[in-house]
């Protein structure tokens, strides 16, 4: 999701450097990173404008759940997000995925023209159209803590919009099977007529999830998330007007609106559009966008002092919940540390007094995001192939490990466990 985003160069000046001694260990084991913590606990601010309810108090992941495969029976009946050119299967010179997925726990699986993993298996991905695919995926989130998943839904006009509406119907069976919730996030890049469009396509469509019992609310309201209001560039042209207007009618009918907005939101700078304060100030929550932004844990501390404190209290001071993103941190790209950089973000947004959690993301094997379970080792990739593996900086973690530190995470936001800067889940 958002990967266009994520492209763009952010020109980030960070003004204040917290010092800190920072300790990154390449060991395996139950515990990791050693760090002075970034505020001591009669510093954290702790004012919550809205009480516990399915996304203030919760974490929540985004769900793209747009992997289609060749003969799964969707509409799409393409290699949808695997590759390329959807019409053929994915390979070494097709393909549009940085991390390879762990499909053991899928029954239904759909061949590629990548050789097989070098443990001899077939190098087959999962199609998230499946109903055994997607059950398994919120068993997960049950099992491993997880509040809440937030639907990405793109512009449904078009070749996609079919299957965008069948994966709508699907998340809410298994959510309602499996005990988490859900609530759809409109992802607005690229959409030309968002202003109305969106209006109908929740009225005629969406807006019937919300009878659910597994769709979120929060303050007795059903929430919708809008991505992508402010962002400046060529893909979200939309005016602050315009925005407006959609908030506004999205509160008239009823909903708890969060808006997925950029990063520098408040200062109206960077990778926001000028004048466009008093769109973010209508939402009832902020969720700032950080893919791209911070790839290491002292770039979040650094963020912790000069964006999160003034974010936190600007939203203090407006009545406005903040559930800022929590990144595993790009695979390819070496972010990871063993879960270091995902647990210090933590940590920090704990500290800060956020209101709720966004994992960014669930299912990200596109741009390497992804927390679902993935390639352990080399064994589990294509032979032959590049894709960096969970235990490419030499400790060895499971596949299922970010699904782990992402359960203990959540506890420790929701005061289950102390706040502590030290990792402690187990790699294996």
């Amino acid at each position: 999701m958002k990967n266009i985003i994520s492209k763009y160069p952010t020109n980030l000046c960070l003004v204040v450097v917290v010092a800190l001694t920072l300790s990154c260990s390449k060991k395996g084991g139950s515990g990791g990173g050693d760090v002075t913590p970034v505020d001591k606990p009669k510093d954290t601010i702790d004012l919550t404008p809205s009480p516990v309810g399915d996304v203030v108090g919760k974490v929540i992941v985004g769900y793209q759940g747009w992997f289609a495969a060749i003969g799964d029976g969707s509409p799409i009946n393409r290699y949808w997000h695997w590759a390329q050119t959807w019409e053929e299967q994915p390979s070494p010179t097709n393909t549009a995925i940085k991390s390879w997925p762990d499909v053991r726990d899928y029954t239904n699986t759909f061949p590629t023209k990548y050789a097989n993993l070098n443990n001899g298996q077939p190098a087959n991905v999962f199609s998230s159209f499946s109903d055994q695919t997607i059950d398994v995926q919120f068993k997960w989130m049950k099992q491993y803590g997880i509040d809440g998943a937030a639907l990405q839904r793109f512009n449904p006009s078009g070749l996609e919009g079919p299957v965008r509406d069948a994966m709508a119907a699907k998340t809410k069976i298994a959510a309602e099977a499996n005990g988490v919730k859900f609530y759809i996030m409109y992802d607005i890049s690229g959409w030309k007529n968002m202003q109305s469009e969106i209006k109908t396509d929740w009225t005629s469509k969406m807006s019937v999830y919300t009878s659910s019992t597994a769709y979120a609310k929060q303050n007795g309201k059903p929430v919708v998330c809008i991505w992508g209001f402010g962002f400046s560039d060529e893909n979200h042209p939309f005016t602050a007007a315009q925005c407006l207007d959609v908030i506004n009618w999205f509160k008239s009918k009823g909903c708890y609106v969060i808006g997925g907005v950029p990063t520098h939101w408040r200062t109206e700078d960077s990778d926001s559009r000028p004048a466009f304060l008093s769109a973010y100030s209508a939402l009832d929550m902020i969720s700032p966008w950080m893919v791209g932004r911070i790839g290491n844990k002292s770039e979040s501390d650094n963020f912790y002092g000069t964006v999160n404190r003034p974010d936190v209290a600007y939203c203090k001071a407006h009545g406005m919940d903040y559930q800022p993103c929590i990144l595993p941190g790009d695979l390819q790209e070496h972010q990871r540390v063993h879960g270091d950089f995902m647990w210090r973000q933590f940590f920090n947004m704990k500290s800060v007094g956020a209101q709720g959690l966004y994992i960014s993301m669930f299912d990200e094997y596109n741009e390497g995001n992804q927390i679902a379970k993935t390639a352990e080792s080399q064994d589990f990739v294509p032979a032959g192939s590049s894709f960096v593996t969970l235990d490419e900086d030499g400790t060895a973690c499971s596949s299922d490990y970010y699904l782990r530190l992402t359960g203990d995470g959540a506890k420790m936001f929701k005061g289950l466990i102390p706040l502590t800067p030290t990792r402690p889940t187990p790699v294996k």
